[in-house]
Parts: C-alpha cells; sequence; structure tokens
C-alpha cells in the first residue's frame, strides 16, 4: 500500500497544511466515517443472541467520542472514578456502564454503587471489601481463564503471569463471600489481552472461560473482553482482524455452551482499540534533520509526552510524510529514525525506518493513533497536551478538544 491516507481519503479533500495553520502541531485528527465503521462493526459482532458491545474508554476518552460510541449503540465499560463520570456526563446512562475495577479503594466502589453502576471485583479481598459496603447487592467477578494474548507482555493479562482476576481454583471462596454478604454474582468477565490478530488464542480462552461459566449458576451476563487487533503494519500490507470467520468461530463456542447451559445470558465484549485506533492520524512538524554516526534523524514535535505507546511498548506506527499538502510517494524510501522532542534518548517514534527522505518543514503523520494516544499524553518537559479535531462526515473540520495552555499547566499550583 502506498498511501493510507489517500486510500481512505482520510481528509476529506481538507488541506492538511490549513488545518494545523489553524490547530498548530502535534496535533490529533480523527476521521469521523472510520470511526463510526469500527464501532458497527463491534456491535454486530454477536447477532444470534443478546449482545452488548462495551465500548472500553480507556482507549480513548474524549466526549465526542463518546457520544458517537453512545449513537452507534454500544455500551461502556470504565476504570475508575473519573471514567465513570466522563460516562455520565457524555450522556451514557448508568446500565450502559460496567465498573471493571482493579485494586480500587472504597471510595470508587461506593460512587459506583451510589450511581447504580454494576462493578466487577477483581480479587477476592475486592469482593469481601464491595460486600461490606453492598450486602445483598449484585455485582461480578473478573475471572482468569489461564489464558492470555497480546502484542508486548505488557499487555498480556490473564495467564500465570498477571495481576488481574481471580484464579479458577478459588472460585468456591467466591461462593463463601457471596454467601457471607448475601451477593448475587451476576455475571463474570474475562480480559486475555490487548491487540492480537490471531484470534486462536482468544478462541481458547473463550472456551475454558464458557467451562468456568458453568460453575456459575443463574448468570445474567458473561463479558470476554476485547483485545481484537488493527494493522498497525498496514503500509506493508498487513491484513486486517479476520472479524467476519472469527465471529463464525465465536458463535460455534456459544451455540455449544447455551446448549448445555439451558439458556442464554447476555453475553458482552469489551472492544477499546479496534473502535478508535483507525480513526486518528497524528500529525507533527519536522523541525531538523541531522546525521550521527552514519544514521540519519528526523526531529518532529511529535515527543513521547504525546505518543508513549513506541517508547513504553516498542509499538510500531506506520508513518507518512506529507509535503506541501500532499502525501509523498514511498517509491524512493531511507532509512531513518524518526524522534521527539523530549529530553530522553528513548524518545523514538520509529527507529531505522524506511521513509521518504524527509526534510525540515514536512509533516510526518503518524497512523493509527486514536487508541491510547491522547489517553495516554502527559505535560512531561512542560509541554502543554495538544489539541483533538474532527473531520466530520461531511466534511467539515470540528476542535473537539482545544490545545492545552501553559497557564491550564499552572492552574493546579499553591504559589
Amino acid at each position: 500500500m502506498n498511501s493510507f491516507i489517500e486510500k481512505v481519503d482520510f481528509f476529506k479533500g481538507n488541506s492538511v497544511e490549513s488545518i494545523v495553520k489553524e490547530y498548530g502541531t502535534p496535533l490529533y485528527v480523527y476521521n469521523e466515517d472510520i470511526l463510526r465503521d469500527r464501532m458497527h462493526n463491534v456491535s454486530q459482532i454477536i447477532t444470534k443472541y443478546e449482545f452488548h458491545s462495551n465500548y472500553s474508554i480507556k482507549a480513548n476518552t474524549n466526549f465526542t467520542i463518546l457520544k458517537t460510541a453512545l449513537s452507534e449503540g454500544l455500551y461502556a465499560d470504565a476504570m475508575s472514578t473519573g471514567e465513570m463520570m466522563m460516562l455520565l456526563k457524555a450522556g451514557f446512562p448508568a446500565e450502559k456502564i460496567f465498573f471493571v475495577s482493579n485494586n480500587v479503594g472504597a471510595d470508587e466502589l461506593q460512587f459506583a454503587i451510589d450511581n447504580n453502576i454494576m462493578v466487577s471485583l477483581d480479587s477476592l479481598s475486592q469482593l469481601e471489601l464491595f460486600g461490606s459496603l453492598n450486602k445483598g447487592g449484585k455485582c461480578a467477578v473478573r475471572i482468569n481463564p489461564g489464558v492470555g494474548a497480546g502484542h508486548h507482555e505488557k499487555v498480556v493479562t490473564a495467564g500465570k503471569k498477571t495481576k488481574f482476576a481471580v484464579a479458577e481454583e478459588d472460585i468456591d471462596k467466591i461462593f463463601e463471600i457471596a454467601d457471607k454478604y448475601d451477593l448475587k454474582i451476576a455475571g463474570i468477565n474475562q480480559h486475555v489481552g490487548s491487540l492480537f490478530m490471531d484470534p486462536e488464542p482468544f478462541l481458547q480462552a473463550v472456551k475454558n472461560f464458557l467451562r468456568i461459566a458453568k460453575k456459575f449458576e443463574n448468570l445474567e451476563f458473561i463479558d470476554f473482553g476485547g483485545g481484537y487487533g488493527i494493522p498497525y503494519h498496514k503500509l506493508d500490507d498487513e491484513q486486517d482482524f479476520p472479524m467476519e470467520s472469527f465471529k463464525a468461530e465465536f458463535e460455534k463456542l456459544i451455540d455449544e455452551f447455551v446448549a448445555e447451559y439451558g439458556y442464554a445470558p447476555l453475553f458482552k465484549t469489551e472492544p477499546g482499540r479496534y473502535c478508535v485506533a483507525e480513526s486518528c492520524v497524528l500529525l507533527g512538524r519536522v523541525h531538523s534533520t541531522k546525521q550521527n554516526s552514519g544514521v540519519k534523524y528526523v526531529g518532529t514535535d511529535v515527543g513521547m509526552n504525546v505518543l508513549v505507546r513506541p517508547s513504553m511498548y516498542d509499538s510500531w506506527h506506520d508513518i507518512e510524510i506529507i509535503r506541501d499538502d500532499k502525501v509523498v510517494s514511498r517509491d524512493n524510501l531511507v532509512e531513518q529514525t524518526v524522534t521527539g522532542n523530549i529530553c530522553e534518548s528513548g524518545d523514538l517514534l520509529a527507529k531505522n525506518r524506511m521513509l521518504p527522505e524527509s526534510k525540515v518543514g514536512d509533516i510526518a503523520a503518524v497512523l493509527d493513533a486514536g487508541a491510547y494516544g491522547y489517553a495516554m499524553c502527559s505535560s512531561y518537559n512542560s509541554r502543554p497536551r495538544p489539541a483533538e479535531v474532527m473531520i466530520c462526515s461531511d466534511g467539515s473540520v470540528k476542535l473537539i478538544r482545544r490545545r492545552e495552555t501553559f497557564d491550564d499547566l499552572f492552574r493546579l499550583f499553591e504559589v
């Protein structure tokens, strides 16, 4: 693929230079059509049974994106009081929110209880705490299915080496605590990891999880988690996650479970990345180029404070070069290392990457930046966070989060 941006007409005829002139760089730019398409896809993963797709908002918390998810029929899961508050403010009713807690205090559990939000408990001690706060209440428990999957060990959230969930051998203790506090275990949930392109480990986890589910009577729902990947190497023609064949295999496993369990509970899944990653291109200006010991460095204003994934996970993001409002052809590529402007040797966007030869003044367009991009931004080196804009379906450009100012950085200090 020579250019993803051109193939999908990402900017819908808008001048990139005009956009960055108005909103500056670095700049997160979203495409509404791509966003809605991916959200619609995940809403249809299961159609044979009652099904909710819960958008995992930790991937991207922008209010416009949350409202889009709600309009596309998605439910949502949250990991904190702040995320629950964001969802409520964005218009999600409490019954459409699932609080997937992890090592939280009584105050966060109480917020969910007071707002009638379903809670998943991640350990026996957290279940005990919830019971002490909400005797006679309903909750869910997160179970470790014994299988993990993901692109990096830091995003594998099940299996033998993980901080998450209750081990299968402790299920009897779940029932003991539930009896002690007269709790109804309304649901169980799992999450095996993030960004897997091969569905087989996930399907193995589903099969094992459904076996475990049979140990629970009268479940109201079963949540399979998320983690469906997207092709980050799309310029090298990496294929999409095989959603259609995956759905067929997934449905077979559910059919077998329902036949044995006697009825179909509500089924859920929790995609975050798949919904938003491909809908966003992060734009940065090339401010310098140089050679050091034979390595050509391209210095941009997209530092690890703006997009931390490459530094934290060694994550790959395709980069396209835009010059004079046109994507530069990939016919002649030169090995270059693209860096940010942060005072850290690990501040690298792309190491030894084959790219069109970059020049000062070019725009570096970082693809697939919509998931865990802005959501993980920081003001490290006292650099204000960037703005976010949306290319709307009608081609208009809409500011959906303003650029942070230095006054914003100073606002919390007591001087």
